[in-house]
């Protein structure tokens, strides 16, 4: 499935929000009054979030390192034990620097700024990079993540792009998680995916990307991949992790030392 391009508006849950919602409009060049509209793009008290404008959408989704499953998943998520963070080298002493060049909402980059990692975000669609924007800014400003989101660094645009114009010190590991054409019907009702599909697509460019990973990461690279996939076209895996519905292919370069 490619991306296309749905209609948005951008509104404000109440008035006090006017305002953020107007700068958000001119912001991303997206309407604030359109009947037609698909999606709304609104700005509350808890936030930016996006919200499906048909009967029976799902709840809107937006980006929140502090409440809810990030805040779980930090407390109870199994550390460095976590499957994540042995794909991408964390070791006693080893923290490497990560670019997730496939951010989406920014779980997994939030997860290994978590353990303790330098961890760049790339993502290409504005709305979610929106999304990421609003979620890291209200991180900023608590006591506890705030620590954590400083770690984390938004960059805007096409990671393909991105990374072949790199500058400065390469990123130890790059880490993928590509979107992929789904076949299981039950992966279709998740009310992301049912959200971000027609705004991102399929990545068919996942073999580009991962050329392109692999020329600039110092020491591996990370694809994540539903368990029983093939893995992307191209360069071969290493090695690979392998969980009940997940699995990560390692492409080694370099042994990561503290």
């Amino acid at each position: 499935m490619s991306a296309r391009n749905p209609v948005v508006r951008v509104e404000p849950l109440t008035p006090q929000f006017a305002a953020a919602a107007h700068q958000w409009a001119q912001r991303l060049d997206l309407p604030e009054i359109q009947d037609a509209a698909e999606f709304a793009l609104q700005i509350g008290a808890d936030g930016l979030q996006l919200q499906l404008l048909e009967a029976q959408a799902p709840g809107p989704v937006r980006v929140d390192f502090v409440e809810g499953a990030a805040a779980h998943r930090r407390q109870f998520g199994g550390g460095s034990g976590q499957m994540i963070a042995k794909a991408v080298g964390i070791q006693p002493g080893i923290r490497p620097r990560v670019l997730d060049a496939t951010a989406g909402l920014g779980r997994d980059a939030f997860v290994l700024a978590t353990l303790g990692c330098e961890v760049s975000l790339i993502e290409r669609q504005p709305l979610i990079a929106a999304l990421l924007e609003d979620g890291l800014s209200r991180a900023a400003g608590d006591a506890e993540v705030g620590a954590i989101s400083a770690r984390m660094t938004l960059l805007k645009g096409n990671a393909i792009e991105l990374m072949t114009q790199w500058q400065g010190e390469a990123p130890q590991v790059i880490y993928l998680d590509p979107m992929f054409p789904h076949r299981d019907k039950s992966a279709l009702v998740k009310k992301e995916m049912r959200l971000f599909r027609p705004f991102v697509g399929d990545d068919i460019d996942a073999p580009a990307l991962l050329a392109a990973a692999l020329e600039l990461a110092s020491h591996r690279v990370v694809v994540k991949r539903p368990r029983k996939a093939p893995a992307i076209e191209g360069a071969k895996p290493g090695y690979s992790l392998e969980g009940k519905s997940s699995r990560y292919d390692i492409y080694p370069k370099k042994k990561l030392q503290g």
